[in-house]
């Protein structure tokens, strides 16, 4: 593996199932996910997904991570936000404080 380094921050928020993380139900069709990793500097890691024939479902209570960049923590966490917007699946719930400086 060839491990390149950025000077950019990053900023990643985790999506997570309805009720987790005590009991939670999974099997909800994930939509966006696409959209979120076409943007610049974006990318979705899968934790709690399977595939359901050609659709992708939850599987888990960490169900996607979406992590982006930007010039500083505040940006990249702006830009993770944007890539969340994209991805909708039923009981999706995440962290808004996440990279937010006061």
């Amino acid at each position: 593996i060839k491990v390149e380094w950025r000077e950019d921050a990053s900023c990643v928020v985790v999506a997570a199932s309805g009720g987790y993380p005590q009991k939670y139900q999974s099997g909800y069709e994930i939509t966006g996910l696409e959209e979120a990793g076409a943007m610049p500097d974006t990318y979705v890691y899968h934790a709690g997904t399977k595939f359901d024939g050609d659709k992708t479902v939850t599987a888990g209570g960490r169900v996607l991570g979406v992590t982006s960049f930007g010039k500083d923590v505040a940006e990249a966490a702006a830009n993770a936000y944007k890539g969340l917007e994209k991805i909708k699946f039923e009981g999706m719930h995440f962290r808004r404080d996440i990279g937010i400086t006061k």
